[in-house]
């Protein structure tokens, strides 16, 4: 086979790039390991910031998200028996919609096949080569056969443990990493949430997250130790434990049902410099993930192949090198703004391993200047909402 860019990972990524080019007018072929159905289906992310749901919109995919997704626009924080408000669009003029990752996922797929994309599911023993040279290939199996996509430039977007990053030459990238003492237990319950606006909550026990997914659908997350056994918390378990931690300002309470999914969510920070190397670009969660706490990683991966879809269409369009040439350099400042965010809010909520009274006073002072400083509560705000240009 023969196209323009070759596309590693049916994720929002390697989706969202796919179809920019579409509109520039590039083709480009997308290769993911899983089945359509695993990739519609898989829960994760499921805030989007105002850009990422701008970029949607403005790119023909906003119909659903429009109708289904929920504007929120501020979040509360719990701490110390009190509940404060962050009201996020008086702040900013921005806000967050809520919608989940699957749900952009499904969007993009439909999108694709509809303009005749060639999406192609359940590939194996995918390698990337030649992207040293002019002439990239991809080599992979499908349906037990050897196939090769001929390609101008390799756009890796196959997530952490993906073959793209893998295929660059050792020596040439730099990893920065952090892993947390702590994990997220997290659920799905088929449970009308009890809230309009995303809880965070910091108490003594840990730290507690109330989302929701639909006017039906609840989803919660709770701190728990790294090695902790899901085996170990029975669902009588979980709510009591989301009780405790969530029920602490007098007459609320939280809404219980079936629990659907649970699941426990290792903490980390990483980031991989520079996110290309020759005819491969990387972006999503193949070069960057950050601590869920603050609702970036998603965006992120949308935010690096708008600036990729706009390279390619100023490469293939005017014939300029600086875009793609800048790319790296461009995204990392975004990634690096998300980066310190996400370990800011983390550091913030999460009660640490040893911690001892001094750093518990620390944190309740900092949440509640956020809570009565304007312009601190602002600065969390735009962070959250996000940055229209860094």
């Amino acid at each position: 086979m023969r196209t323009q860019v070759g596309i590693v990972g049916a994720g929002p990524a390697g989706l969202m790039l796919s179809h920019l080019l579409h509109l520039h007018g590039i083709e480009s072929v997308v290769l993911e390991c899983r089945s359509r159905e695993y990739v519609e289906h898989r829960v994760r992310a499921g805030v989007l910031e105002q850009g990422s749901v701008d970029l949607l919109c403005r790119t023909g995919l906003g119909e659903r998200l429009q109708r289904e997704g929920m504007r929120h626009e501020g979040i509360e924080l719990r701490f110390d028996g009190e509940s404060h408000r962050v009201p996020m669009t008086e702040l900013t003029g921005r806000a967050i919609t809520v919608y989940g990752q699957q749900e952009v996922v499904k969007d993009l797929i439909a999108a694709r096949l509809a303009a005749g994309g060639r999406l192609l599911f359940e590939v194996d023993d995918v390698r990337p080569e030649g992207l040293d040279t002019d002439s990239p290939v991809i080599r992979f199996r499908r349906d037990g056969r050897e196939e090769e996509l001929h390609c101008d430039f390799v756009a890796g977007c196959d997530g952490f443990h993906g073959v793209s990053r893998a295929a660059v030459p050792a020596g040439v990238l730099t990893t920065y990493e952090r892993t947390y003492p702590f994990a997220w237990l997290g659920i799905l319950a088929a449970a009308p949430p009890a809230v309009d606006e995303l809880i965070y909550a910091r108490t003594e026990r840990g730290f507690a997250l109330y989302s929701l997914r639909s006017p039906e659908i609840s989803r919660l997350y709770l701190q728990v130790a790294p090695d902790e056994d899901i085996a170990d918390w029975p669902d009588e378990r979980i709510w009591a434990e989301l009780r405790a931690r969530l029920e602490t300002v007098p007459g609320w309470s939280l809404n219980e049902g079936p629990i659907l999914e649970k699941g426990i969510t290792p903490m980390r920070s990483f980031v991989v410099e520079p996110m290309q190397w020759q005819r491969l670009y990387l972006a999503g969660d193949a070069v960057h993930i950050v601590p869920p706490t603050g609702a970036k990683g998603m965006n992120l991966a949308l935010a690096d192949v708008a600036l990729l879809g706009d390279a390619f269409a100023a490469w293939y369009g005017e014939g300029r090198t600086d875009l793609l040439e800048g790319y790296s350099a461009t995204a990392l400042r975004r990634v690096w703004r998300a980066q310190h965010f996400s370990w800011w809010m983390t550091s913030m909520l999460h009660r640490l391993d040893g911690q001892d009274g001094y750093e518990a006073k620390l944190q309740s002072s900092t949440l509640r200047y956020v809570a009565t400083s304007r312009p601190y509560a602002t600065s969390l705000a735009e962070n959250y909402v996000g940055l229209p240009e860094v």
